[in-house]
């Protein structure tokens, strides 16, 4: 046994050693911010792209959470079938040809419809068979989240078997190449490609929320879901059309996804919880939090590309979410509490 005093460690740790550690660190954020400094904006677009991805998921998250005050754990296997359908579809349409120019676009928006539709049937089907009859039984909330745990593990094992448990490769049907330059970084197709689509899809759920007479059914029924009945709201299908909004914009973000990175049986986990992370962030129950949230957590962790390996990048992410469930616990944007449907 160390018969040296306890006081010998913080005598060491205050000597010659901690100033070369400081130094060291010193040193190693200096030159890291250089490297920020020199790949910001190329870095800065990818995360911003990548942010997308995740705030559209993240609204799946933000939706079922506003109408049943639960979270959807199955929303990462409403993700990997809209990446699958798509797939599918592409690879029957396409073949072996190289698509360009108007086709290109054409294929790129048959994608997302092919996502978001599998997306929106893969959520009608999970409301119907892992929630409807919760709610009717008046199930504890613990009853929900093992159900939606029980149901994503049913549906990504499945794809596994149906589908093979490797990676598969979209079909090529746009030439991936440097667009334009901002500040001399190139922009490349896949990311202009997330960003357009992106920004309809999320700008038009926003739209369709704030004025339509749907969008007003749900914030009805978000805020308060039984005067909303007593109101004559049609519950039950307010949720089935919440579910079919937050579904189809997570299929389509999966296509979106499986463009640059394949399908896999369990591509939905990870981007999934990562869009949890920003739901959290930007404020759980608030549309454009998620969307913040999204662009946020994607920026960070793409910055992160100058301080830390690749493998830390999950860790980024995650030790972004513990630190605003400590700090800030109701995110940026916070929420409106009402009773759960």
């Amino acid at each position: 046994m160390c018969s040296r005093p306890l006081g010998f460690g913080l005598q060491f740790l205050t000597g010659t050693n901690l100033g070369e550690a400081l130094g060291a660190f010193g040193h190693y954020l200096t030159s890291h911010f250089a490297t920020l400094r020199l790949e910001f904006w190329g870095l800065l677009v990818g995360g911003i792209a990548t942010g997308f991805i995740y705030g559209m998921v993240a609204i799946g998250y933000t939706l079922v959470y506003g109408v049943l005050r639960l979270i959807n754990f199955a929303h990462s296997e409403i993700f990997m079938s809209g990446g699958f359908a798509s797939y599918f579809l592409l690879k029957a349409v396409v073949g072996n040809s190289l698509p360009s120019g108007w086709a290109s676009i054409g294929l790129i928006a048959l994608g997302v419809l092919a996502g978001g539709t599998a997306g929106a049937v893969m959520a009608i089907a999970l409301e119907r068979v892992a929630y409807r009859p919760l709610r009717r039984r008046n199930a504890p909330k613990l009853a929900y989240l093992i159900s939606a745990i029980g149901a994503s593990y049913f549906m990504f094992n499945l794809a596994g078997k149906e589908f093979g448990r490797y990676n598969i490769s979209m079909p090529q049907i746009y030439i991936d190449h440097p667009v334009f330059t901002i500040f001399g970084a190139p922009v490349q197709m896949y990311y202009l490609v997330i960003l357009i689509a992106g920004l309809i899809m999320l700008i038009g759920l926003d739209r369709l929320v704030a004025t339509s007479k749907l969008g007003r059914s749900i914030r009805a029924v978000a805020q308060d879901a039984e005067t909303a009945s007593l109101m004559g709201v049609n519950i039950d299908r307010t949720i089935v059309l919440t579910f079919i909004l937050g579904g189809a914009l997570g299929g389509a973000a999966g296509f979106l996804f499986s463009l640059g990175s394949g399908v896999v049986y369990t591509m939905g986990f990870t981007p999934a919880l990562k869009a949890f992370t920003a739901a959290v962030l930007g404020g759980i129950g608030n549309l454009r939090g998620a969307v913040i949230g999204g662009l946020l957590l994607g920026v960070a962790e793409s910055f992160s590309i100058a301080f830390v390996q690749a493998a830390y990048f999950d860790v980024v992410a995650f030790g972004i979410l513990v630190l605003v469930l400590l700090v800030r616990p109701t995110g940026i944007l916070g929420e409106r509490l009402g009773r759960s449907a």
